[in-house]
């Protein structure tokens, strides 16, 4: 097991939760006091680490939403790398892949230029495509499994000619390859009656897991399924954190705190 992985494991068992709070800054959810900073990606990101710091296990970063600026929006990821705490787990979620030279420099930019722990990766152009993000020992690569979203069911739920659904083939091809150490599953909580099977295919991989919050996933059989002696999970939550609904007398700031203690509250662990 890479050493970032059991560091995951160590902050799990100290903080005794499995919250990693998503960062999507969204201009066009942002309030006017946002939109109105030099820049604002980096000030709305701010205001959630500021209040989640000394809870979060891990974060995971939306690429797309810099993306949409151009330069300017790498630049604000570039400065937001830097206000991260360095004891958390940092998930780039760009979802990439392609031919080796391509992947190659996709590694590069977000492992060693930029210095994440982890990316999120799709596996549908084979395992070659991936090995550049896999062929960095204390980097890990987030395999996209079985997703949140209704249209997993176009390809990840197909069955296939040699029996099994699509995605199981996924999660075998790589929890078996030499890189499997180093290797997360991404498995949504909006299909939680899959977490078993899977536990059984992959009992001590980690998992990250969207759906919770905004997609209704179900939390709780989540945990019960997926948690192994390792921790094993890091359940991400993004608008339900992110964008707090107003309640008269309180602050953006302390609308975002309360519900970052109460996730990590409902994803206690003993």
């Amino acid at each position: 097991m890479v050493k970032k992985i059991q560091e995951i494991s160590s902050l799990i068992r100290q903080r005794k939760h499995f919250l990693c709070v998503g960062l999507d800054p969204d201009l066009g959810k942002m309030n006017a006091e946002l939109l109105s900073q030099e820049k604002p990606l980096v000030r709305f990101c701010e205001e959630i680490i500021e209040q989640s710091k000394d809870i979060a296990i891990a974060y995971k970063i939306n690429i797309a939403f810099f993306e949409t600026l151009g330069s300017k929006g790498y630049q604000q990821l570039e400065e937001l790398m830097e206000l991260l705490p360095k004891e958390c787990f940092l998930i780039a979620d760009a979802k990439r892949a392609d031919i080796g030279n391509t992947s190659k420099q996709y590694a590069n930019f977000f492992f060693d230029h930029l210095n994440f722990d982890a990316i999120t990766l799709h596996p549908y152009m084979g395992v070659d495509s991936l090995e550049p993000f896999l062929q960095y020992e204390n980097k890990v690569s987030i395999i996209l499994a079985l997703t949140s979203n209704p249209g997993a069911i176009d390809f990840e739920l197909q069955e296939m000619k040699t029996g099994g659904a699509l995605y199981k083939q996924v999660i075998s091809t790589f929890s078996n390859s030499p890189f499997s150490d180093r290797i997360m599953f991404v498995v949504g909580a909006t299909r939680p009656q899959e977490f078993v099977q899977i536990r059984q295919w992959i009992p001590h991989h980690f998992l990250l897991v969207p759906g919770v919050g905004e997609q209704g996933g179900d939390l709780e059989s989540t945990i019960r399924n997926g948690r192994n002696g390792g921790g094993g999970l890091l359940i991400n939550v993004s608008r339900g954190i992110s964008y707090p609904a107003a309640e008269k007398g309180k602050t953006r700031v302390e609308l975002i705190r309360e519900r970052v203690v109460h996730y990590a509250r409902l994803m206690a662990i003993d």
